[in-house]
């Protein structure tokens, strides 16, 4: 369902004037990851929706699932997202629009503004613009122990400042797997980012969900993503979040996650935030 939300850690949001860098590397990961769920900028969280006691994946996790949204159907997260290490606070607020174009495709743009806190000084200004279509390849069926899979191609365009992130584009070429066990959904995987600049470095990123819907209108899960090292300078990370989502109607839902840095936590991320309000139409 929808896309999961940026590893805000990565996506090597590398700040540079030309070949000049204008702020630390790990500072502009950690804003260039403060947003989607979404695939937008900032750390990662984890949330579930639940449907009448089936487990849903989408938003906010990092780590996705191979579902795409329905055909015909929108999915549209509100959010706002931050992260904190060393000092540094970055996020980002926007909308995450998500499309169900055709059977098993899912096409997904994410348009955030970024902000950053730093030295007692606050920036705002345009986001990374993020383009995706996800393709569900197979579907899990009753007995199989085959798990459903999709593959999700992601572009980071260069739209914000140097301060704010990276003026290269990226490329993310994941895939994603999942299964579903009554109220359980275990789901994971991950890919291959191309982060070209000088002092990046194209990474591996991934992760592992569950998540169990406790009753009609709540779900609860949690998760663990790790992105290799994706600048010079940087180290690899891993983060845990822990998430909640509940359903107001048919139509709307809260989603609230947030988590700490377990890998290499004091200089690339010590913890992060994600809420959102999403419509289903």
């Amino acid at each position: 369902m929808a896309s999961a939300r940026s590893d805000p850690f990565s996506k090597a949001a590398r700040a540079t004037l030309g070949d000049t860098p204008t702020k630390p590397p790990a500072k502009q990961r950690r804003q260039a990851r403060a947003g989607r769920p979404v695939w937008a900028f900032g750390l990662a969280g984890g949330l579930v929706l639940a449907v009448a006691g089936a487990a849903v994946a989408g938003p906010p996790y990092v780590t996705d699932d191979p579902a795409p949204t329905d055909r015909g159907h929108w999915e549209i997260y509100g959010f706002a997202a931050g992260a904190h290490a060393s000092g540094d606070t970055a996020g980002a607020a926007g909308l995450d629009l998500n499309y169900g174009a055709a059977r098993n495709l899912q096409l997904t743009v994410v348009v955030p503004a970024a902000v950053d806190h730093d030295a007692g000084e606050t920036h705002v200004g345009i986001g990374v613009l993020e383009l995706a279509a996800k393709y569900q390849l197979l579907h899990q069926r009753p007995g199989s122990w085959l798990p459903s899979v999709s593959v999700f191609p992601r572009l980071f365009a260069p739209t914000a400042k140097a301060r704010f992130a990276s003026k290269r584009a990226n490329l993310l070429l994941p895939i994603w797997l999942g299964e579903d066990f009554g109220p359980w959904s275990v789901f994971g995987g991950g890919g291959y980012q191309l982060n070209p600049g000088p002092g990046a470095r194209d990474f591996w990123t991934g992760g592992l969900a569950l998540t169990c819907a406790i009753d009609p209108r709540t779900s609860i899960g949690g998760e663990v993503y790790h992105h290799t090292r994706d600048a010079a300078d940087a180290r690899p990370f891993t983060g845990l979040n822990l998430g909640v989502t509940y359903r107001l109607n048919g139509h709307w839902s809260l989603l609230a996650a947030g988590g700490p840095g377990l890998q290499n936590a004091g200089g690339e991320g010590r913890y992060d935030g994600y809420v959102a309000l999403k419509a289903d139409y």
